[in-house]
């Protein structure tokens, strides 16, 4: 069969099979069309690439220059300009330690060593200090790469105490199963912005005199305080899909509790939970704007902050539509993976 006879056999079974799914494809081939058009012409075709405001006020299209002059401060913020150079920097280190860790031949300690040379680094590179570089206060950090550092930190440091909780809420003993479960309910039960705002408000009150945590550590706190008890759930559920048998076969080769989760329960555990854990990790990429709330100045308050500029104001929707795609990119890269990882793993049934 040659590929124009399997193509057109794919086409017949998932798109042509009947009259309803070709009457469906016909009317969706259609609509994205439509839509395509629309932006193309809205975008490239009549959109205005050069020019000031007046000249965008003038054009039916997009204002593709508003993008090119904002998209510096949308994503960096207030970092100061002759230093921008240096999250350029640790955003690149960040793009080349993931992709060297997305291989699960790699995941051992050597890299949880790597990862916690490049935090190091990468704080020292941002807040300067040392080695000659100036010092660039927190407050003035913002846009992608304090999107990105909120997230990535929130999801390395959640995930293993989201393991944690699982274990103890599963646990035999009665202190310990209380306190993880009154924990887990106690945090799920409130919304991310009160923890936010009770991080940068009234943690503060119960620290002792003269110790003081800085803005930002403090709503990395909360973040990984908040995801964690989600991420628990999520755990708790794949340690409930492996079969009791497993917990027998382990018992009777004389397997310890810790012996038992490290080597057979946890490893099928977390395949089953692939899913439901990168679909938390995408929902915290996307939760790190609720920071405004505290002040903090991150990649969506970074447009917002854009399109209220009065020598720019009326072109939101351009705005908007960086930053969405921004999201999408980085969303979209995590749920491809998480699908490679299901078909590695074999957790999917999906070819």
């Amino acid at each position: 069969m040659n590929q124009n006879q399997s193509m057109q056999k794919w086409l017949k079974k998932n798109l042509f099979s009947s009259y309803i799914n070709s009457f469906l494809t016909v009317v969706i081939l259609f609509l994205l069309s439509y839509f395509s058009y629309q932006f193309i012409d809205w975008f490239f075709i009549k959109g205005v690439w050069r020019g000031d405001s007046s000249v965008c006020m003038q054009s039916e299209g997009a204002c593709v220059s508003f993008i090119i002059n904002k998209a510096r401060f949308i994503i960096f913020g207030f970092y100061p300009d002759e230093s921008l150079w240096r999250p350029i920097t640790a955003m690149g280190l960040l793009f080349a330690l993931v992709f060297y860790s997305k291989e699960p031949k790699r995941w051992n300690k050597r890299i949880l060593y790597q990862w916690l040379a490049f935090f190091f680094w990468a704080y020292l590179l941002m807040k300067g200090g040392m080695l000659g570089l100036s010092t660039v206060d927190s407050s003035k950090w913002g846009g992608l790469p304090l999107t990105l550092m909120l997230s990535v930190i929130g999801i390395g440091a959640s995930y293993p105490i989201g393991i944690i909780l699982a274990l103890g809420r599963r646990s035999k003993m009665p202190l310990i199963k209380s306190l993880c479960v009154g924990y887990i309910e106690l945090i799920r039960g409130v919304p991310m912005i009160s923890l936010l705002f009770m991080s940068s408000v009234m943690f503060p009150l119960f620290l002792p005199e003269g110790v003081q945590l800085n803005k930002l550590v403090r709503a990395q706190i909360a973040i990984i305080m908040f995801v964690s008890a989600y991420m628990a759930e999520v755990v708790r559920g794949g340690l409930q899909a492996v079969d009791q048998g497993q917990y027998e076969a382990a018992e009777s080769l004389g397997l310890n509790y810790y012996q038992t989760m490290r080597y057979i329960i946890l490893p099928q555990a977390l395949k089953i939970v692939i899913p439901p854990s990168v679909n938390t990790a995408i929902g915290l990429f996307k939760d790190t704007s609720l920071v405004v709330i505290i002040a903090l100045f991150d990649l969506l308050s970074g447009a917002k902050a854009s399109v209220q500029d009065s020598e720019w104001l009326g072109f939101s929707v351009e705005a908007y539509l960086f930053v969405a795609a921004i999201y999408f990119i980085f969303c979209f890269a995590m749920g491809k993976y998480s699908r490679r990882l299901e078909y590695e793993f074999n957790t999917s049934r999906e070819r």
